[in-house]
Order: structure tokens, then sequence, then C-alpha cells
């Protein structure tokens, strides 16, 4: 006995073609993404603006500001929390866009791999 598969569904070629043209768009539209990530400076601040730090897409810190009034050399630890937070700040923003941006793309599809 054969089974009988509804209207539209297996044996068409053309709707193979169909789903390798989405994924190719996606794959693309993925890659132009990623591009336009890794090129992306996120800034966060901590302790009042005192410490500013700013990360690229690429999850690496390009740079860091410390406004010279809070360095205080007996207390280096409250810096070294300051700039462990505005950098915090800045990945999680990082990382918040490209989850957004990703997820546009993908329709929310959870794909392992992709990205």
């Amino acid at each position: 006995m054969k089974a009988r598969l509804p209207k539209g569904y297996g044996g068409g070629g053309a709707d193979m073609n169909t789903l390798a043209r989405q994924a190719q768009k996606m794959q693309e539209q993925m890659a132009a993404a990623t591009a336009e990530l890794e090129a992306t400076e996120y800034t966060a601040t901590a302790g009042g603006n005192a410490v500013s730090a700013t990360v690229m897409g690429t999850m690496e810190v390009s740079s860091i500001k410390i406004d010279p009034e809070v360095v205080d050399p007996d207390d280096a630890e409250m810096l070294a929390d300051l700039v462990m937070a505005a950098v915090n700040e800045a990945l999680r923003k990082a990382a918040q866009d490209k989850e957004q941006k990703m997820g546009a793309i993908t329709g929310r599809m959870n794909i392992p791999g992709l990205f």
C-alpha cells in the first residue's frame, strides 16, 4: 500500500528549488547582517560616565576611556569594577543587537550553527 501525501507535498522539484532559493537568500542576508554587525561600535558607560567602554560587533574591546577624576590610587578595585561594568554592558548591547538582527532574518527560527 502506498501512502499518499496531501496536494503540494513531496515529489515537487519546483518546491525544492524554491526552498533552495529561500535558503540562499537567507544566507546572503545573514552574511550582510554579520558584516554590518561586525563593523558596528557599541559604547556603554558606568559610574555616571566616569568610565566608557567601546566594543566592536566582533566582541573585541576597541577603547576604554577613564575620567581622570575617578582615578584613585587607593581604590584601584573600584576602578576595575567600573571598567568591567562598562565593558560587560557594551558587550550585552552588541549581543542583543546581533540577536535582534539575525532573528529578523531567520524569523526567530533556532537554526544551530548559523550564528
